[in-house]
């Protein structure tokens, strides 16, 4: 289950799709429009704060954080940390984190910490919602009236024989014949 979870993002259409992992007392609610789960990578993160509380402090700097990767929970892979966040879209997404680091002699030192988004969902600027972006969305498409379309009806038989503009006899041979239809009873 764990890696079908840590395997996304997942798409549908172009669409995510939510997956978490269950435990009691979690409370199910639709998620809006401008928030998304989504991976990041953390590079350049110092080994003080390779622990649950250091990550969610770092993550907290770009979203909610969900939870670390199997791998970066067992910090067995020290190039970047993988967490899942839940981003909000309609905020600036930030390519780097400062993060104060207190030293041994009591002072603290900034460190920088590179975010990589593993996946964006296409955001839209004009509705501000996800799924499409701005050149394609639905409410600055025109709307067009409906349109009458006059479709004539077939004319009755009213000839049994060709017209005078028609031979009976064409050039290739055939004839054409008209008959009045008739209805099966």
């Amino acid at each position: 289950m764990e890696e079908v979870i840590e395997g996304g993002p997942w798409l549908f259409h172009g669409q995510p799709i939510v997956l978490q992992k269950w435990e009691p007392g979690m409370v199910l609610r639709k998620l809006q429009h401008t928030q998304v789960p989504a991976w990041i990578k953390m590079r350049h993160l110092p080994v003080e704060l390779w622990t649950p509380e250091g990550l969610s402090v770092v993550a907290s700097g770009i979203g909610k954080p969900l939870y670390p990767d199997s791998i970066t929970r067992a910090c067995t892979r020290l190039d970047f940390a993988r967490v899942c966040i839940m981003l909000d879209i309609t905020s600036t997404l930030p390519k780097h984190v400062v993060i104060m680091v207190p030293k041994e002699d009591g002072s603290e030192s900034a460190c920088k910490v590179d975010i990589e988004y593993e996946w964006l969902p296409p955001k839209c600027t004009t509705c501000i919602s996800l799924g499409h972006h701005s050149k394609e969305c639905p409410s600055t498409r025109p709307r067009h009236p409906p349109v009458s379309v006059y479709v004539p009806k077939p004319r009755p038989l009213e000839q049994k024989g060709p017209t005078n503009d028609e031979p009976k006899h064409k050039r290739d041979g055939t004839e054409r014949v008209r008959q009045p239809l008739r209805r099966p009873h």
